[in-house]
């Protein structure tokens, strides 16, 4: 193996041992490394449950928006024969 062959094969595991680390969530601390517990994080739960809401919320005026204007005269005019 020439000197060239053998930079590009170290470039070659560098590249591939630090995609490994980015993928699985390796990290160097001090004198070793650790393998980092991804787990869900309360943040990210809190943020998709609010998104859902205001999807939910987005729809509800989309359906009143498109709906025919004689639908929510007919609901009005429940709502003060109620009264």
């Amino acid at each position: 193996m020439g000197p060239f062959e053998m930079v590009v094969a170290i470039v070659a595991i560098t590249a591939v041992a630090s995609i490994v680390r980015a993928k699985y969530g390796v990290v160097r601390h001090g004198k070793g490394e650790a393998l980092i517990q991804r787990g869900p994080d309360p943040e990210t739960e809190r943020l998709r449950a609010e998104v859902k809401a205001l999807k939910d919320r987005v729809a509800v005026l989309e359906r009143l928006a498109t709906d025919g204007s004689t639908a929510l005269e007919r609901e009005f005019e429940k709502l003060r024969d109620r009264d």
